[in-house]
């Protein structure tokens, strides 16, 4: 089969592609042809570091979010059946290899592609979906009538998870360029923020909960907007001991959210979709041998929801 494989860590030049043999699914697995196949931030920082300590040393193939046709089903498995198509978010933080022509996975990685999606979109949606369902709905137990402030807000994540808030009822507050604003309220957002031009923390008060997607200093700068017994849910690893500290001091909930393969999450993100609440924006598609320009444009920032390769 086709992939895109690398050899040595290092910059996005390193991907490069392979032929390598066709997956074969065990007990309880699936075999899915890949259609589409979605970039995120984990994909490039996994290309430069090799990732959590969960892929090895290379060669290994980069990717996570997949959407495809069942084409084989291992022993055991009843969820599906050759020809269903599926997504999902197999394996992670472990090597899933979507950045290929199949990838195998235990079948309750994936859910039904939502009918109203094209595999591109649908590839659009596990990663970025889960982190975003699993941090306000799981995480944040975000109800109706709760202040959310969602940072990078046109972002991958960003775009889902301000559409997730206000399907749960939310008021939502994003932060993005100007250029995107119009974008961003288009998603359902309440008040938009440059934060180019503005200093979040001066002009918002009062939140239940922040989704901080960038990490760094908005952090810190963060816990100034949240009322005291709020929740400050942070998506990178660099949550140090005097950000935790600070928070507890504020009365605020704070700590690292890694999102997790989650069926019931995908089935979920499916309904939002059916009912469409939510709508995934790919405002990126190229082919699986350009996923090194994919890299190089997500690592650039500044682009508007997900990034995605055509496989098919």
């Amino acid at each position: 089969m086709r992939a895109i494989s690398q050899r040595t860590l290092g910059g996005p030049e390193v991907l490069e592609e392979a032929d390598l043999p066709r997956p074969v699914p065990g007990p309880t697995e699936i075999l899915v042809r890949v259609h589409a196949a979605g970039v995120n931030p984990v994909d490039w920082k996994s290309r430069e570091t090799g990732g959590m300590g969960t892929l090895g040393a290379p060669p290994f193939v980069l990717g996570w979010d997949v959407s495809g046709v069942v084409a084989e089903t291992g022993p055991g498995v009843t969820l599906f059946a050759p020809g269903d198509e599926v997504f999902g978010m197999p394996w992670f933080p472990r090597q899933a290899g979507a950045y290929a022509e199949y990838v195998t996975a235990p079948s309750r990685h994936f859910a039904a592609k939502p009918a109203g999606l094209d595999h591109v979109h649908a590839a659009a949606v596990p990663l970025a979906g889960l982190t975003a369902w699993q941090s306000l709905h799981d995480t944040a137990k975000v109800q109706a009538g709760r202040r959310v402030l969602i940072h990078a807000a046109a972002g991958g994540v960003g775009h889902l998870a301000v559409q997730i808030a206000k399907a749960l009822g939310a008021y939502v507050i994003g932060t993005a360029s100007t250029p995107k604003h119009e974008f961003v309220r288009g998603l359902g957002a309440d008040e938009v923020i440059d934060y180019r031009t503005a200093d979040f923390a001066e002009e918002v008060r009062d939140v239940d909960v922040v989704l901080d997607t960038i990490g760094g200093e908005y952090g810190p700068r963060s816990l100034r907007t949240l009322r005291e017994g709020g929740t400050l849910v942070q998506l990178t690893r660099n949550v140090g001991e005097s950000l935790s500290e600070a928070a507890a001091a504020r009365g605020v909930t704070t700590g690292l959210t890694l999102v997790e393969p989650d069926r019931a999450g995908l089935l979920a993100l499916a309904e939002l979709i059916a009912s469409r609440r939510l709508r995934p924006v790919a405002g990126t598609v190229l082919p699986l041998a350009e996923a090194a320009k994919a890299h190089e444009l997500g690592q650039s920032g500044g682009t508007t929801g997900k990034i995605v390769l055509s496989v098919v």
